[in-house]
């Protein structure tokens, strides 16, 4: 078999994700620059209408990144201290955080091996072991581009009284199958409350910084843009007083400034109009890998060939997960791990979490590791990062 050595070795080092800025790109945002505004024009708006359409949900509240819309959604459905709310220690902190910034308390659910995702049952169990009301919502996270089965979360909402806010920052383009054979888009609003992207330069639309909350409820969203800007609002419907001028606005709650500037915004357009062909990428990447894995000894691929991944990230499972990772660095392959569990952060095992409170989770990230997957990823470059995978595997220390 080929091993690395006797295929090209790439002219650019690998990372596990990757921006790809256009020269369209840059005019759109050169233009946003030469227009009136930079900031709260038009641009947002239309980002914003695009965005809906694209994911399928009737509103969209574009936002600095994607803790901040998960913050907003946690005041929105306002997160009091000493509420609880259940996620997944699968996956970046801003997932919990968010609770925490509201005073909330933070319960985690161990996840299915097979695919990453919070088990839907073990949150079941969660709730049965405690008082009906004694958790007030839910955030599931489409892990890596693989959508939670939120029908199925619904309904365990709607027995146990709770919200939804999903976290779909790796899964725009993403969808699961529901039990009458139609497909949900992440984030579409048709189960959850309230849905969350973000647009870091690694994500499927990057627009440097950013994010968006998306939502079916008109209530919900008019909300989110006051809470975006400082709690204020302009609209004459709203006004708690008479207006004594045409500057007149009235800050009605405590809100934060977590807006996206116009250009940000022209770049997530512009970034947006070609979201299909990176997503349609991104799943030929995948199919090449999982053939090129299937065989491998040693190697495990993390939910292969699942109907409607968006493939953030391509994740295998390894023994000897720190040793593959240096050596690919050698090769100037650099892959991450996705995620240390949230749980054993110094933060939370202050709050009294613990080794081994989760188990899957915690064998999950003994042996994760997240290659190269964006894109502009080619082929050749594919298969050199797969000719180093396999030398590793198949070298006579690894046996």
């Amino acid at each position: 078999m080929a091993n690395s050595s006797s295929i090209s070795t790439p002219s650019r080092p690998l990372p596990y994700g990757r921006q790809h800025i256009t020269d369209a790109d840059v005019a759109a945002v050169v233009a946003a620059l030469h227009a009136d505004y930079l900031t709260q024009g038009p641009t947002v708006g239309k980002f914003e209408k695009h965005f809906a359409e694209y994911i399928g949900a009737k509103y969209a509240v574009a936002v600095s990144n994607g803790t901040a819309a998960l913050h907003l959604c946690a005041l929105a459905l306002n997160v009091q201290p000493g509420q609880s709310v259940i996620t997944t220690p699968l996956t970046f902190s801003a997932s919990a955080n968010c609770v925490r910034y509201c005073g909330g308390e933070v319960h985690f659910a161990d996840i299915d091996p097979a695919t990453g995702l919070i088990d839907l049952q073990k949150v079941r169990a969660l709730l049965e072991a405690h008082p009906k009301g004694y958790f007030t919502g839910l955030i599931p996270v489409d892990f890596a581009g693989l959508a939670v089965n939120l029908e199925e979360a619904r309904r365990l909402a709607d027995d146990f009284g709770l919200w939804i806010i999903e976290d779909a920052c790796h899964a725009p383009g993403g969808f699961f199958i529901d039990s009458q054979g139609r497909e949900q888009r992440c984030g579409n609003g048709y189960f959850a409350d309230l849905a969350i992207f973000s647009f870091h330069p690694v994500k499927h639309i990057a627009t440097g910084e950013g994010g968006m909350i998306t939502t079916n409820s008109e209530q919900l969203f008019h909300h989110l843009l006051r809470l975006r800007t400082h709690g204020i609002t302009r609209d004459p419907a709203d006004l708690v007083r008479e207006p004594d001028g045409g500057w007149y606005m009235e800050m009605q709650e405590l809100g934060y400034n977590y807006r996206l500037p116009d250009f940000n915004c022209a770049l997530g357009l512009s970034q947006l109009a070609r979201a299909d062909e990176g997503l349609a990428r991104r799943r030929q990447l995948a199919a090449r890998y999982d053939a090129a894995f299937a065989p491998m000894p040693g190697v495990t691929v993390l939910a292969p060939a699942t109907p409607g991944h968006a493939y953030h990230l391509y994740v295998i499972q390894v023994e000897r997960r720190r040793e593959l990772y240096d050596f690919l660095k050698t090769k100037q392959i650099f892959a991450q791990v996705h995620y240390i569990p949230v749980h054993r952060m110094p933060y939370y095992e202050a709050l009294g979490w613990r080794a081994g409170d989760f188990p899957l989770v915690e064998n999950y990230y003994a042996h994760c590791l997240s290659i190269p997957m964006f894109p502009t990823l080619t082929d050749a470059e594919q298969d050199y990062v797969v000719a180093c995978i396999r030398e590793f595997v198949e070298a006579p220390h690894a046996r």
